[in-house]
């Protein structure tokens, strides 16, 4: 089934539904999956919360294309439903380098460069078919002047983000190649067999020949 990261309530119902009613179910999904994150980090009512959803905008991307070029301003807030972004830029030997991996039901945007609307140096690169919401930076402005806990909100999520962006680059403090792989794999088991070796060889700092090596000695 498609979206299969998305809550559709009755798989079987659904695909009996026409091709437009298919469409409005998966939407109605995708707003339902930010809502309910929105909702870990504070209360909405029901009128806020149509209102949230009445700033997005739903949009799609294929995979290995970019959603973010390195020298663009970013002037919008996405929320990843379904798919994987690598985060990665070209260091001054013009390598391709991946700084760290986003899956689903997280926020994605460079959020210093956001906030003082200055180019980014980063690509968001798909590595898969992706859907994501989208609200623009009028669209925040709009909701953080209309919802008194928006900020509130908005800030957790931040600290939430911060922290994580810590742990994913932390990994790759240890030293021992095999050791920085085992502690990705300990804490991202869903994204190992999703992401391509050269990929995730590059995120750990090796080459994908290495990380063979590594992979093949653990299953032995």
């Amino acid at each position: 089934m498609p979206y299969k990261h998305l809550n559709i309530a009755n798989p079987q119902t659904f695909c009996q539904m026409t091709i437009p009613d298919q469409i409005k179910s998966i939407n109605f999904a995708i707003m339902e999956t930010l809502i309910n994150y929105l909702l870990q980090f504070g209360h909405l009512n029901q009128q806020q919360i149509d209102l949230v959803k009445s700033k997005c905008v739903i949009r799609e991307i294929k995979k290995d294309e970019y959603y973010q070029e390195a020298g663009k301003i970013p002037r919008e807030v996405i929320f990843l439903t379904e798919g994987i972004f690598r985060i990665c830029y070209f260091n001054h030997k013009g390598d391709d380098i991946t700084k760290y991996f986003i899956d689903e039901n997280h926020f994605v945007v460079d959020i210093n460069c956001y906030n003082q609307n200055i180019p980014s140096s980063e690509y968001a690169h798909a590595l898969t078919d992706c859907k994501y919401i989208v609200l623009s930076k009028e669209a925040m402005k709009e909701l953080s002047m209309t919802i008194i806990v928006w900020d509130d909100i908005i800030n957790k999520i931040t600290s939430k983000g911060l922290a994580e962006k810590v742990n994913k680059i932390s990994i790759m403090m240890a030293e021992d190649a095999t050791e920085r792989y085992l502690n990705f794999f300990k804490n991202f088991p869903g994204l190992v067999n999703r992401i391509p070796l050269s990929y995730l060889a590059s995120y750990l700092g090796i080459t994908q020949s290495s990380l063979s090596r590594i992979r093949k000695n653990i299953r032995n």
